[in-house]
């Protein structure tokens, strides 16, 4: 049996294949969540958008609406944000407490200044001793919930953590450790380091290691897992604009040893309401099958259904629909559009007005040869923003209070 046809464990949850949907601030919602899901199937894991521990304990409105899961999401998967070990206590008692997830993943890979500046995300695991009370705190407070991590390799390359922090991952009790093989320097430029994935898999042969960075279409999870043994796959930008990913990396799974195959889908959204959408809705048909080249058609068919989601979720139609116009460049990336009718498609304002101009398109456009790689940030900032001292000494008793939590989730 080869790594890739192994199940994957996050406590008792198997995982098959060993796919994950990464935690992304303002993606991955439930809407997004479902999306992904219907292409795949139900198979892997989809884990909700970062939750912030003191807005968690708060009982902050916002917050506990995107702690809500639909009730076909099994395990349902929470990642939580926290500094300040005593709070993220509370926030993973009160999870256990009232059932309001079956795992539970820790944020330290964030890399964005309003994170790092307090100490947190790919910034804390600086702070070995630190980093220790905060997994100590969560692991004793969930019981029998799996606690998992997600970290980058360090500040900088002058800085790396990640061997020391999963050495006190596996002390402390988590169940499982995502990389996503770029420093905080690097934000989300460059090409990752997978070489770092594997050295980490050598480092804690104890627990799973799951690989993030650069995982753009099914044949490139198949090779990082190849390439450093590790024992899944985390998947961030590789599915914005693209939520058909996972149905075509559950069929690649499905055959890993036939290289370069192109998949055939192994699940379908379902189809978007007519409601509103008026005669418009007719020149738009099913979406892709899980098929790694869909025509234009169907990827404005996924893009209306991804809209209708999300305004059932927030009861909203018009709040649905501008919460999705920061998708639309990430699913049309590549097609022939022009710039008039993009303009429009970013003030749009409902789901009638979104089918109307997607009737506007050349809709049996093929899938353009520009439409792969890279999506979503790609620069680099090469400076971290870090609190005052931050680097002076990795083992001091760094002390944050919860006030510098942040005070709100989803990034």
């Amino acid at each position: 049996m080869t790594a890739e046809t192994q199940p994957l464990y996050v406590g008792t949850h198997a995982v098959v294949p060993p796919v994950i949907l990464a935690p992304m601030a303002g993606i991955t919602n439930a809407p997004f969540r479902t999306l992904c899901r219907e292409f795949s199937g139900g198979k892997g894991l989809f884990v909700s958008e970062m939750i912030t521990t003191r807005a968690l304990v708060e009982r902050d409105a916002k917050t506990m609406r995107l702690i809500h899961f639909d009730g076909t999401e099994k395990p349902r998967s929470l990642q939580l944000y926290g500094v300040d070990p005593a709070t993220v206590g509370k926030a993973v008692r009160m999870i256990v407490d009232e059932g309001l997830a079956d795992h539970i993943d820790l944020n330290f890979g964030c890399p964005v200044p309003k994170v790092t500046r307090k100490g947190g995300g790919s910034a804390l695991p600086y702070k070995r001793n630190l980093l220790r009370a905060i997994l100590r705190e969560a692991v004793a407070g969930a019981g029998e919930l799996p606690v998992t991590m997600k970290m980058r390799k360090g500040i900088d390359d002058d800085h790396l953590t990640y061997l020391d922090a999963g050495r006190i991952a596996v002390q402390e009790g988590v169940r499982a450790i995502a990389l996503h093989g770029r420093t905080a320097a690097q934000h989300y430029g460059g090409e990752a380091d997978w070489s770092a994935i594997a050295r980490l898999k050598e480092a804690v042969p104890e627990i799973p290691v799951l690989g993030n960075g650069d995982i753009w279409s099914a044949q490139d999870a198949l090779r990082m897992m190849r390439k450093t043994g590790c024992d899944g796959v985390v998947v961030g930008r590789g599915c914005l604009g693209r939520p058909w990913l996972f149905g075509d990396l559950v069929a690649a799974f499905d055959q890993p040893t036939t290289p370069g195959a192109t998949s055939g889908g192994a699940g379908a959204a379902q189809a978007p309401s007519e409601a509103g959408g008026g005669a418009a809705w007719a020149a738009l048909t099913r979406g892709p099958q899980g098929s790694a080249a869909p025509t234009l058609r169907e990827v404005t068919w996924v893009m209306l259904r991804h809209a209708e989601l999300l305004g059932e979720w927030l009861e909203d139609e018009s709040r649905g629909v501008i919460d999705f116009r920061k998708h639309v460049a990430w699913y049309t990336k590549g097609f022939s559009i022009g710039s008039e009718l993009r303009r429009r498609l970013a003030v749009a304002s409902s789901l009638a007005e979104l089918a109307a101009l997607m009737s506007e398109m050349d809709l049996d456009q093929p899938w353009p040869a520009g439409a792969d790689g890279p999506r979503g940030r790609t620069s680099g900032r090469n400076r971290v923003v870090l609190p005052d001292g931050w680097l002076n000494d990795p083992y001091d008793r760094a002390e944050i209070g919860a006030e510098a939590e942040l005070d709100t989730s989803g990034g």
